[in-house]
């Protein structure tokens, strides 16, 4: 199964890499913001986005670009990302192209899920909250938390 694993750098990515034993056995690709990060977790390669959010347009619009060309040059079958708008570009690509995809919104996001994990929501297969009064019973589940 190819799979691709996407979040920006910090805890985003720290929250991606407590699922690194879940991918045992499948072809993973891993994607970042932030150059170091793989190499500090031990990941042999990752692949790199421009890093990006809603503050910046001409940065938005630099790593829409690189996450259509990536995904349509890897076409993930599964694609998991805990955020932020790098991971939600990936996966709205991934989803419009047949992959299944997960969101899981970050342990920070305690009063609302975040405006990434919003709109992501029409287009993940699975859509997780680390926080059980965030779930809703339809589209947005709680399975536990990552940290």
């Amino acid at each position: 199964m190819r799979v691709m694993a996407v979040a920006s750098g910090g805890g985003h990515w720290d929250e991606l890499m407590l699922l690194h034993p879940a991918y045992a056995g499948c072809d993973v690709t891993y994607v970042t913001t932030f150059k170091g990060m793989a190499d500090r977790d031990g990941i042999d390669a990752a692949l790199l986005l421009p890093d990006a959010n809603r503050d910046n347009p001409g940065d938005a619009w630099r790593c829409l670009v690189a996450s259509v060309k990536l995904i349509r040059r890897h076409r993930p079958e599964v694609l998991i990302t805990t955020g932020a708008l790098p991971g939600l570009f990936c996966l709205i690509v991934a989803r419009l192209l047949g992959a299944r995809t997960i969101w899981i919104d970050s342990i920070a996001n305690y009063e609302v899920p975040s405006l990434s994990g919003r709109i992501a929501l029409p287009f993940a297969s699975l859509w997780l909250t680390q926080w059980p009064h965030l779930a809703n019973g339809r589209k947005r589940k709680y399975c536990g938390a990552l940290l």
